[in-house]
């Protein structure tokens, strides 16, 4: 299944050359703090900045951005750099300020693109209105908020679109801030193949250490572009220190990046792709066949008064097979994702059979 979305290109500087770096702090925090960091980053190269003006936080009380008095601070950086200017937008009004103080860029943060209803009044302010929008991923994997924050958008006329990946919020995370969760981007290239895809690895990571292996694993997966929080000072940022950058080290960070060759021949792998398809096959043929057994266990509870869910069983098997994974060199929570999925499945299909004995009976 694919989108149909009406899309023209963004029509930034660089674009088609990955990666498309979009770098400034995560805050507009001084006039002085905004002109350092904007300064730096044009002497190394950069031409689009970007600057949280308004900054929606989880508890109140913390720093929530300087609202429309640092407008006039990123239009100072767009006169005297001849840098692009970029800031998140939320609302209608933030929309209409950010135009009148000529912004080339605006992107919706992933709060907003989880309303339906606040995406539908910033569409209704950008309509008419030609300029480049980009649209992070809600703060769930739900792919389809995604996409229609995008169709919402595009509905009212805007053309030039990008999406921001910027990871999602679950209960547990391990290392990251929010978790990358590659497979949903996978999944929105292959319904809007057009749309330029940029990754956020400063919100994914949370931390510094990590930006240079997400940006490195965007540009494995294709991705487009970057935005990157950099500061003149970070350790001494008002919002999000551990993620931000000075614009050198974001420099020598984004040097090291390997940007694979995307003409080189695909022949050479055409024989390992059939052995991994005919894997593939193998793996469905077990999966049917362990359901199977699973629907004959579920005739079995049934017929004995037993619970569908046997709790110490599942916990065996996830350790058992997390242990196993680990040992023959994969990652544990990944096998421990794959038969938490196996085991969800199985305990489906045996409510299933439960219950249609029930109403045959």
């Amino acid at each position: 299944m694919t989108e149909e979305l009406c899309l023209e290109p963004l029509g930034l500087p660089g674009e088609g050359r990955r990666p498309l770096v979009v770098a400034g702090p995560c805050s507009a925090e001084t006039e002085e703090q905004v002109m350092a960091t904007a300064l730096q980053l044009k002497a190394l190269g950069y031409k689009i900045f970007r600057a949280g003006i308004w900054k929606p936080r989880t508890h109140p009380g913390g720093f929530e951005g300087q609202g429309k008095r640092a407008l006039p601070w990123l239009r100072r950086v767009k006169e005297e750099t001849g840098m692009l200017i970029a800031t998140e937008v939320a609302t209608p009004i933030h929309v209409e300020q950010a135009l009148n103080n000529g912004f080339d860029l605006l992107w919706i943060g992933a709060r907003t693109t989880a309303n339906p209803f606040a995406m539908q009044a910033v569409a209704d302010e950008l309509r008419g209105v030609d300029i480049p929008v980009l649209v992070k991923n809600p703060l769930n994997p739900d792919i389809e908020l995604w996409i229609g924050a995008l169709q919402r958008l595009n509905h009212s006329g805007v053309k030039r679109l990008g999406a921001i990946h910027r990871g999602f919020s679950i209960y547990e995370s391990e290392m990251y801030r929010n978790a990358p969760m590659w497979q949903v981007v996978i999944e929105l290239r292959r319904r809007i193949p057009e749309i330029p895809i940029f990754c956020d690895p400063s919100h994914i990571g949370g931390r510094r250490d990590l930006i240079l292996p997400l940006c490195q694993q965007a540009m494995e997966l294709g991705l487009d572009g970057l935005v990157v929080e950099s500061h003149c000072n970070p350790d001494e940022a008002w919002s999000d220190a551990m993620q931000q950058v000075t614009p050198e080290e974001l420099h020598r960070l984004l040097a090291q990046i390997v940007i694979r060759d995307e003409k080189v021949p695909t022949e050479n792998i055409t024989a390992l792709r059939k052995e991994m398809e005919i894997i593939d096959d193998q793996m469905m043929e077990l999966l049917i066949r362990r359901m199977k057994i699973s629907r004959q266990m579920g005739i079995y509870k049934k017929e004995h008064n037993m619970p569908v869910l046997q709790l110490m069983r599942y916990s065996e098997i996830l350790d058992k097979r997390s242990a196993q994974g680990e040992r023959c060199g994969l990652s544990p929570s990944f096998v421990k994702r794959i038969f938490e999925n196996i085991h969800e499945e199985s305990v489906r299909q045996q409510i299933d059979i439960v219950n249609s004995q029930q109403e045959n009976a």
